[in-house]
């Protein structure tokens, strides 16, 4: 997914620029900018908003700081205004508002993902990480579970949850941990597999079954 979307604002931000580069062009020589000059101005601002949109990428993929950020999201924004009133200058100037407003479709899609692209790109990373994390943290609970329960019954980490969340509510109501019995009924399980539960609960919280 996060190479998907990078992918994807990649190809925006090459359209935006092959898009633009007429446009900027037939302005400056519209302007008297000498023609040798004139194929240079967009390249400028476009090679200014590439070097920036990847320092932000490596920057918030690496999870730096908003304060560290901010000032090149700031710049990333000026020159993509820039691009914008670079394309649509031309028009506006012969009064064909139509074209202005088509013109700055592209710039302001490329003001949009630079104020939404790092954040986007921060979450996005971050995805994998609280994956990992729940599958460990489930590993490891039942594992403990598996090595804690009573010899010769089956208890899996599910059915300890729904125990110690018995246990809470049965304690929050009546001051006093849950029976084996209470627990049989609540969870529709066998007696022998209420007790190792009650006595699973109960040695966690230091208490003799």
């Amino acid at each position: 997914m996060l190479s998907a979307v990078t992918l994807i604002v990649g190809i925006i931000v090459a359209l935006t620029f092959l898009f633009g580069f007429g446009n900027v062009l037939t302005l400056a020589l519209r302007l008297g900018v000498p023609v040798w000059v004139a194929p240079l101005v967009a390249p400028a601002v476009d090679l200014s908003v590439i070097g920036l949109l990847v320092a932000i990428r490596s920057l918030s993929l690496r999870g730096a700081p908003a304060e560290v950020i901010r000032p090149a999201r700031r710049l990333l924004l000026a020159s993509s205004v820039v691009t914008l009133a670079l394309n649509v200058a031309e028009p506006l100037i012969v009064g064909e508002v139509g074209k202005a407003l088509f013109d700055a479709v592209g710039p302001l899609l490329l003001i949009g993902w630079s104020e939404v692209g790092p954040t986007l790109l921060q979450a996005l990373a971050a995805v994998p990480a609280i994956e990992r994390s729940g599958v460990v943290a489930h590993t490891a609970d039942s594992v403990s579970t598996l090595a804690e329960q009573p010899e010769g019954v089956n208890v899996d980490a599910e059915l300890l949850k729904q125990a110690r969340h018995e246990d809470r509510r049965h304690r929050e109501l009546y001051q006093r941990p849950v029976s084996a019995e209470s627990l049989r009924k609540a969870l529709g399980v066998g007696a022998e597999r209420s007790r190792a539960l009650v006595k699973l609960v109960r040695a966690e919280r230091g208490i003799s079954a």
